[in-house]
């Protein structure tokens, strides 16, 4: 590392889109009972996805991020979790179908409870509170009580990401993703919506597992076509809890974000002199960057330099968030500063931030079409500039929730109240969310 680092360092660094904690001494015990718990993640787990997303560097993979919008404490259930772990294992399957080679799976889960607010406060009937910045700070009802900063949230957030990879190990290693019983999931939703292309791909799908069956190729004799890895990742936006699990690999000596797999640095706490930035630059985990549009090249410079000072493969997943209609304008003069330095990244779309809007509902909500439109804009800059086009990222949940407009779900604006649960953004539900990575197999099919 080109500085000396060390975990509380961001400390003195400004902060932003971070909670002012009422009571010292609540925050310090918290912290300091984390300090003790056992990391969530491990150092050969996080290595291990590094090499991966090497591998999507170099055009031999491709990423599929996907989950919650902001994880809650209420919607919190095993079902849930294994609801949304289902969609992105299928997601993944038609992935690898379409872009001829494995897919790195990682989850927005098991620590994706902070959200950055576009202002620090709220006001309803002449009433102003703090805003709501996810469960693991406060809570959404709007009262005194239920704004104010709570430290023991950390706590809570902790044990339920803990609970949530233990599952997540469970289902990933025990046979549940089984990559037949995948398929057959996959099958139902083809058969429900009449749509021809999809049910094409779905069969292709079928015939090339049939072969590798009548070849004595099976998950009874091959374990990885019953066993996956999965990751997880979160914002890193709450640097106390970060700080309060970043641990030591007692084999490297190297720092370890022990709160998840892959973590990103938001569009609004990139600032290269940032705590945020700070904090990130020390661990040995993948990062992420969202990249929207107030990002310069000579920004994303400076923070590939900060962030990726040997340029390792995999360290650095550029997520771009841009909109539809706006990619054109903003993403090829970023793929340049990166040509220009040489840099190793992953570059990931993120169709779902640059395209939310308030539907006549009164609802948040992101329009199906908006979303895709994004995904093949970028896709095409991608070809136009001869780069890669490494992965997805979006929002979504195995619930059948009505949060997002359009798909074969067809939700209209006039029923998005019918099941709208989402406590902060809109995300795709299962349905849409398996759609959309159909339509980005076609997107990487055109690419071979």
């Amino acid at each position: 590392m080109s500085e000396a680092w060390n975990k509380s360092g961001w400390r003195d660094f400004p902060r932003v889109q971070m909670p002012d904690w009422p009571d010292a001494d609540l925050l310090s015990t918290a912290e300091a009972r984390l300090l003790k718990s056992p990391p969530l993640v491990f150092a050969g787990e996080v290595s291990q996805l590094k090499h991966k997303l090497g591998e999507v560097c170099e055009g031999r993979a491709f990423l599929l991020q996907g989950g919650d919008c902001a994880e809650s404490f209420q919607e919190y259930s095993a079902d849930t979790i294994r609801d949304t772990f289902r969609v992105l294992l299928q997601m993944a399957v038609v992935l690898t179908f379409g872009a001829k080679c494995s897919v790195v799976k990682i989850g927005r889960i098991a620590g994706q409870f902070a959200k950055p607010r576009s202002a620090p406060t709220e006001t309803r009937n002449g009433i102003e509170l703090p805003s709501y910045r996810g469960d693991i700070i406060n809570d959404l009802e709007f009262t005194v009580a239920a704004r104010t900063p709570v430290p023991d949230r950390m706590l809570r957030a902790y044990s339920q990401s803990a609970a949530t990879i233990n599952l997540l190990r469970a289902f990933s290693q025990g046979g549940y993703a089984d990559i037949h019983r995948v398929h057959t999931w996959t099958l139902e939703f083809t058969s429900r919506n009449e749509i021809h292309k999809y049910r094409e791909l779905a069969a292709r799908i079928t015939d090339a597992l049939d072969f590798m069956e009548a070849a004595g190729l099976n998950s009874s004799n091959i374990s990885s076509l019953k066993r996956v890895d999965f990751y997880t990742s979160h914002e890193a936006l709450l640097l106390e809890y970060e700080e309060a699990l970043c641990r030591v690999d007692s084999l490297s000596g190297r720092n370890v974000a022990g709160s998840g797999h892959l973590i990103w640095i938001g569009d609004r706490t990139r600032q290269p002199d940032g705590a945020h930035v700070e904090f990130c630059r020390g661990v040995m985990n993948p990062l992420g960057i969202k990249c929207g549009p107030s990002i310069s090249p000579d920004e994303l410079k400076v923070l590939l330099h900060k962030l990726n000072p040997n340029n390792d493969p995999g360290r650095i997943t550029l997520i771009a968030r841009f909109g539809r209609n706006k990619v054109a304008e903003y993403l090829p003069a970023l793929i340049s500063a990166v040509s220009e330095e040489g840099a190793k990244v992953v570059w990931a779309c993120d169709p779902m931030h640059g395209n939310t809007v308030k539907a006549a509902s009164g609802y948040k909500t992101r329009r199906f079409e908006s979303i895709l439109g994004e995904v093949r804009e970028f896709f095409a800059i991608h070809r136009a500039e001869g780069t890669y086009p490494g992965g997805v990222h979006c929002e979504m949940t195995g619930k059948d929730v009505t949060e997002c407009t359009g798909g074969v779900s067809a939700v209209s604006d006039e029923n998005l109240g019918d099941r709208y649960h989402t406590a902060c953004d809109p995300r795709l539900n299962s349905s849409q969310a398996l759609e959309l990575a159909f339509l980005v197999a076609e997107e990487l099919r055109a690419l071979h």
